[in-house]
């Protein structure tokens, strides 16, 4: 290649990744106020299968909420789960992970779906989650609370957490935190069961300095993006295909691009089957896994979704 055609292309790469940062930040800012995900959302996306449409509507039990300040750039622990809490066992837990300019507070309709299916999530508000250091300061105190009940302060969380069933999500910038934090953070083995939401390993996550390796994951992995405009350059079906590759065989891995919708909308699009993967592996539903595994899994029947690939 030609040295003049070479710095024409990284220009090129450049005017790309700063558009891309101007839009996801500016979208941050004057959407600030408005959330990320419509309270109503599990009654506006369309599902293309019974499995989907089931785990998209809302679960059976209530959902409280409970929120921690701490002296971090997260600024707090954000934590929905079921309101009968109490005379419930153990329950799973679902971290998430926060894309750009998408804090926890911007996606509260997402984590009170998944507490009603007997979830409890967490989530903060780092605006810089690349690095999975939130999902591990979210799992360091998950742990504080299961194991300590201080005399005269109730703790409903008091050896309700089952730290053997832990999963973590994450869309967009999150996604790259989410391989980091089954990767390359302290307790990157708890987790089994993860899910990407429109982020793969691309030179425009190389442009931002957001390094991470896909080649040590080995944790169950979901990863979706969608076919849109914005998609096709941040998650683009090469650089899935390459992710995908990358991932251990010693796990089961399922990849699929949705076609009814663009980068930000994969947040809660995918959502039914986001909540199929976790309680399948967090939950041991049978029905759920049949969603992805099996003769005739239904996301591989699903007009919604293409180039789906699956390893189990």
């Amino acid at each position: 290649m030609k040295k003049g055609t070479r710095w024409k292309m990284m220009g090129n790469i450049a005017i790309i990744i700063i558009f891309i940062f101007i839009a996801l930040k500016g979208c941050g800012y004057v959407f600030s106020k408005i959330p990320s995900v419509p309270n109503d959302y599990v009654k506006k996306v369309q599902t293309g299968g019974d499995i989907e449409a089931k785990y998209l509507a809302k679960g059976n039990h209530e959902v409280e909420y409970k929120e921690e300040n701490v002296m971090m750039s997260f600024q707090k622990f954000g934590i929905y789960y079921p309101k009968n809490i109490k005379s419930m066992n153990k329950l799973p837990v679902v971290v998430f992970v926060n894309g750009t300019g998408i804090k926890g507070s911007k996606y509260p309709a997402l984590q009170k779906h998944l507490a009603s299916w007997g979830f409890i999530t967490i989530a903060t508000e780092e605006e810089y989650a690349w690095n999975g250091f939130s999902a591990e300061m979210s799992i360091r105190y998950l742990e504080s609370l299961n194991q300590y009940q201080e005399e005269g302060k109730e703790n409903i969380f008091y050896n309700k957490i089952d730290m053997d069933k832990i999963g973590i999500v994450g869309h967009s910038q999150g996604g790259i935190g989410v391989i980091n934090a089954i990767t390359n953070q302290k307790h990157a083995d708890i987790y089994k069961a993860a899910v990407i939401l429109s982020a793969t390993e691309t030179d425009i996550a190389k442009a931002f300095m957001w390094d991470s390796d896909s080649t040590l994951i080995h944790t169950n992995t979901l990863m979706i993006a969608s076919t849109g405009q914005t998609d096709s350059t941040i998650s683009s079906l090469q650089s899935m295909q390459k992710t995908y590759n990358n991932m251990s065989n010693d796990i089961t891995k399922v990849m699929a691009r949705r076609n009814d919708c663009d980068h930000g909308e994969m947040l809660y699009y995918a959502d039914g089957y986001v909540t199929a993967w976790f309680m399948s592996y967090l939950q041991d539903d049978s029905e759920a896994k049949k969603a992805f595994f099996g003769n005739g899994a239904e996301i591989s029947c699903n007009p919604l979704y293409q180039d789906v690939q699956t390893h189990q």
